[in-house]
């Protein structure tokens, strides 16, 4: 079996900035099993799989895998999914995706580049003293967590964003339950650490050990927690932020009723078969 697979940095301008991800369009879907042996052979932090909806909901079904395992939502592979389809279509302006647990998504052609919309994920307060620890900080000015194991971890300078060494095998590591609080272990989290910018409205790093990344390079997904939460302590509703990783990338990022709508470009980088 030959499958198309093209490689797309996402929230980037040229290549080599930004997130890479594998888009693999498919005309029905896989084992479970294969797709996840075909995203652990890319090892890249998603490969997203599309297919036709046949439901008519959306115009196609979109899964997202990490070279662990399948993930609930992934902003980055959607805005690359987004221009993979508006990119061999010029007169195309927009593309919606049907997904298994984030609902209905869409990327929608902004002059060069795109806007995503994702579902807002408001995060509320929580200890997370086992995450502080495995970041390396004594403490935080706030921390908060949304059920889909997302964990917010907000500092104080931009300076501190950057200077972040965590011991990955610590922070991959489920924490222990808390049966007196009701608070269950969380596992597979993905951890955002977040401050005011310098150079940026906002800025972060995000690390999800727990799910085969260390680092993430740009993530969508945790623009979806974050900007409620920065929206409510700006008082408006758009800004501007990078991810302070080694690759590095820009976002535009606003709050529009439930929805989240991100911002950026996309560069192509690779184009190729895939045999199976």
């Amino acid at each position: 079996m030959r499958l198309p697979i093209v490689q797309i940095d996402a929230f980037a301008s040229n290549p080599f900035e930004g997130n890479p991800a594998a888009v693999m369009p498919l005309a029905a879907w896989l084992e479970d099993d294969v797709l996840q042996a075909i995203a652990a052979e890319n090892n890249l932090s998603e490969t997203a799989f599309l297919v036709p909806d046949e439901s008519g909901a959306s115009d196609f079904e979109l899964r997202w895998f990490t070279p662990t395992a399948e993930v609930v939502l992934c902003g980055h592979a959607t805005l690359a999914s987004g221009h993979f389809v508006l990119s061999s279509d010029p007169e195309r302006d927009s593309v919606s995706f049907r997904t298994r647990k984030a609902g209905l998504l869409s990327v929608t052609r902004v002059g060069d580049g795109y806007e995503l919309a994702l579902p807002a994920w408001g995060p509320e307060p929580k200890p997370l003293p086992h995450i502080v620890a495995a970041l390396g900080l004594a403490s935080a000015v706030e921390t908060l967590w949304h059920p889909h194991r997302y964990a917010l971890i907000v500092l104080e300078n931009a300076a501190q964003i950057r200077a972040l060494d965590p011991d990955f095998r610590a922070l991959g590591r489920p924490s222990a339950a808390d049966p007196a609080s009701g608070h269950d272990a969380e596992v597979d989290v993905l951890t955002i650490v977040t401050a005011p910018g310098d150079e940026t409205d906002v800025i972060s790093r995000v690390f999800a050990p727990g799910a085969g990344i260390d680092e993430d390079p740009v993530t969508g997904s945790a623009h979806a927690v974050m900007t409620p939460y920065w929206a409510a302590r700006f008082g408006r509703d758009s800004f501007t932020a990078y991810q302070a990783s080694a690759r590095g990338g820009h976002l535009t990022c606003r709050l529009a009723g439930d929805r989240v709508v991100l911002g950026g470009t996309c560069v192509t980088v690779l184009e190729g078969t895939f045999f199976l």
